[in-house]
């Protein structure tokens, strides 16, 4: 059910970038559909265990929760962090020179 839910988020975001005319709502939705990708790679990483890895003399046969799929999303966190930063930078600029932020009344104005 939790899949279908993530896969939901993901499809929004995806029909949003494609339908959406409006430069913010498409740096929006892009943030959507990352956030759901993210959101899927951690419930596929937390399937073997939910417990951290921490050796302890207590804890015999635990399924420990991967850690290297964290690291990775917190990497891409980042990285999606620094391209929505550098995409409001361009809509930015392009609202600096055109009156509107539609991406057909740019591409209008702008085509000689």
């Amino acid at each position: 059910m939790l899949e279908a839910f993530i896969f939901a988020t993901i499809l929004c975001g995806f029909f949003g970038i494609i339908f959406k005319k409006n430069l913010i709502m498409k740096i929006v939705s892009m943030d959507v559909m990352s956030t759901g990708v993210v959101s899927y790679y951690v419930l596929m990483a937390s399937r073997e265990g939910l417990f951290a890895p921490i050796v302890s003399s207590n804890a015999k046969n635990v399924a420990y929760a991967d850690p290297v799929p964290q690291a990775v999303i917190l990497t891409a966190i980042v990285i999606g962090f620094s391209i929505q930063a550098l995409m409001l930078v361009g809509v930015m600029k392009l609202a600096r020179d055109n009156p509107t932020l539609e991406s057909h009344e740019i591409e209008k104005n702008n085509t000689p």
